[in-house]
């Protein structure tokens, strides 16, 4: 069997892992193996299947989250930037969870292909680094526009260290979002053991 040149390792925050693949090739092409679907796996202990990929483009300073998903829209998903550089923070806006309001930084950019893989009910924001930053994400079941949950990446409860000298460009969405407190008193974040739930959920087959 080949040997995978994808590194994968989880990270503080339980139910997120770092892919980091390693660069392959010769003088004329480097090659970087970003996802091997039985390597996510075994890391992750449990199937994930992509079944959606999509695209968001930014400008610098562009920060957009944190967003989530929760009940029967729940998702695993992976990120990665393919063009430019990009601050991604994930956060534990999971009520019950043990690590609810904890969080994890990793920086991802198109030049090591690096990768995040976030569980099921964990949010996740971005900080675009450089002009026409684009962020892939590729996830476990198809997109539903409108479903989840958005909470203010400004939260300063949450306090993510953005390293920010400026306000931000936002969109009015994310500009309009609840703190995390605002959100759980409206019941809009999704329960630590519905996520575990998530875990054993049949994967989708055919369409």
């Amino acid at each position: 069997m080949e040997r995978s040149s994808l590194e994968i390792s989880e990270l503080a925050l339980p139910g997120t892992f770092l892919l980091s693949p390693r660069a392959v090739g010769d003088e004329v092409v480097v090659r970087y193996e970003t996802f091997r679907q039985d390597d996510v796996e075994d890391a992750i202990g449990r199937p994930f299947a992509i079944r959606y990929s999509g695209l968001s483009a930014a400008q610098r300073l562009v920060l957009r989250g944190i967003h989530g998903t929760a009940g029967e829209d729940g998702r695993a998903r992976l990120f990665d930037c393919v063009r430019g550089s990009a601050v991604h923070v994930v956060v534990d806006l999971r009520v019950g969870s043990p690590d609810y309001g904890r969080h994890e930084m990793v920086w991802l950019n198109h030049r090591d292909a690096s990768g995040v893989f976030v569980s099921e009910g964990l949010g996740h924001a971005w900080l675009a680094l450089e002009d026409d930053t684009v962020i892939a994400c590729h996830s476990s079941r198809p997109d539903t526009p409108g479903a989840g949950y958005t909470v203010s990446a400004l939260d300063p409860a949450l306090a993510l260290p953005w390293g920010l000298t400026g306000a931000p460009v936002m969109s009015d969405e994310d500009l309009a979002a609840p703190t995390a407190a605002e959100a759980l008193a409206k019941g809009l974040l999704p329960a630590y053991e519905d996520c575990l739930a998530l875990y054993d959920r049949p994967a989708l087959t055919g369409d």
